[in-house]
C-alpha cells in the first residue's frame, strides 16, 4: 500500500455529475458493483522516461510499493510499439531490477489465458490506437477488465496503457495510425486521461491548437466525462474506490462546462470514482 499525504477537493465547487463508469453498465446491484470496485488497483503513470533518468527510474518506488511482496511475476502487454521483443527485454531488465519476474504476452500462444494466469499486469506506452486495436484482436479488453475489477489484480499503465485503462481513448495524443473497432476502452476508470500533458507557451510562435484547445473541443461534445491532463513526473493511484494524484508535478483538471482547474501531487481525486453523469 503506497503512502501519501491527501490534499481533498470540496465537492461543493467541483463537481458535476461523473458519467456512469464501465461497471455501473456491465454489471447489475449496488452491492455487487461495491464489491468489484472495492477490488480495483490501478497505478496509471503518465510517461514511461522522465528528463535526465532512466526507463520507469522516476516511479520504481510507487512501481514497487504498489506490487508489493504477494507478486512475483507481472504480464507484460508490448502492443503499443512494433517491435516486441525489444520492447519486452526492455521492460524485463527493468521489473527484474526491482524483484519481479516478467512474462511479455507476446511469447504467449494463448494470451487470453495468459491474462487469466497473471499476477499483475503492465501495459506500456507506445501508440494508443494500435495498442488498443491488439487488446480487441486477442480478446482482452473485457478480460484484463473482469481481472482486476473480479479478482483485484493490479495493473500499472503508462502513456498509452494509462490512456486504454481509462472510459475511452478519445484524448489520447496518438496519430491514428490503425482502427481499433471502438474507441471505448479496458474502463477501470469512468473518465479519461491525457498522458505527457503540456502547458500552453505564452512565449511560443506555434499558432496550432494547444493541448488545453483540443480537450476543450472533445468537451464541447455532449455527455463527455472529465479529463484528467497528467503532467509528466506525475501518477494517478486507484485503491478500490479511491484516488490520489502521485509524482511531483501538478494535474489540470477539466470538467465539461467548467473552468479547468490546477491540483498538487497528494490530491483526493476519489470523487471522480464516485459521482455519476447524467
Amino acid at each position: 500500500m503506497i503512502e501519501v499525504k491527501v490534499k481533498t477537493i470540496s465537492r461543493t465547487s467541483a463537481l458535476l455529475p461523473l458519467q456512469e463508469s464501465f461497471v455501473h453498465r456491465n454489471y447489475t446491484g449496488k452491492h455487487f458493483q461495491r464489491r468489484l470496485e472495492m477490488k480495483r488497483r490501478a497505478l496509471l503513470i503518465s510517461n514511461s522516461t522522465l528528463y535526465g533518468g532512466g526507463y520507469l527510474e522516476h516511479c520504481q518506488e510507487q512501481i514497487r510499493e504498489f506490487l508489493g511482496d504477494k507478486v512475483k511475476r507481472v504480464l507484460f502487454v508490448p502492443y503499443a510499439l512494433h517491435d516486441r521483443d525489444v520492447y519486452a527485454k526492455k521492460a524485463r531488465q527493468k521489473f527484474e531490477s526491482l524483484g519481479y519476474g516478467l512474462d511479455s504476452i507476446h511469447e504467449d500462444p494463448n494470451p487470453v489465458e495468459a491474462v487469466r494466469k497473471a499476477e499483475g499486469i503492465f501495459i506500456g506506452g507506445g501508440n494508443t490506437f494500435r495498442l488498443l486495436k491488439d487488446l480487441y484482436d486477442n480478446n482482452l479488453v473485457s478480460e484484463i477488465n473482469r481481472r482486476v475489477f473480479q479478482d483485484g489484480i493490479p495493473y500499472i499503465g503508462s502513456s498509452a496503457g494509462t490512456n486504454v485503462a481509462t472510459a475511452s481513448i478519445n484524448t489520447t495524443n496518438d496519430m491514428p495510425i490503425v482502427f481499433p473497432p471502438s474507441f471505448k476502452a479496458i474502463g477501470l476508470i469512468p473518465f479519461n486521461i491525457n498522458p505527457h500533458y503540456l502547458d500552453t507557451d505564452p512565449n511560443s510562435e506555434h499558432m496550432g491548437e494547444t493541448r488545453e484547445k483540443r480537450i476543450e473541443q472533445y468537451h464541447e461534445e455532449r455527455d463527455t466525462p472529465p479529463v484528467m491532463g497528467l503532467r509528466e513526473g506525475s501518477m494517478l493511484l486507484v485503491e478500490g474506490d479511491k484516488a490520489i494524484l502521485l509524482g511531483t508535478t501538478r494535474a489540470r483538471l477539466f470538467i465539461r462546462g467548467k473552468k479547468a482547474t490546477e491540483h498538487e501531487p497528494g490530491t483526493d481525486f476519489t470523487f471522480l470514482l464516485t459521482e455519476n453523469l447524467p
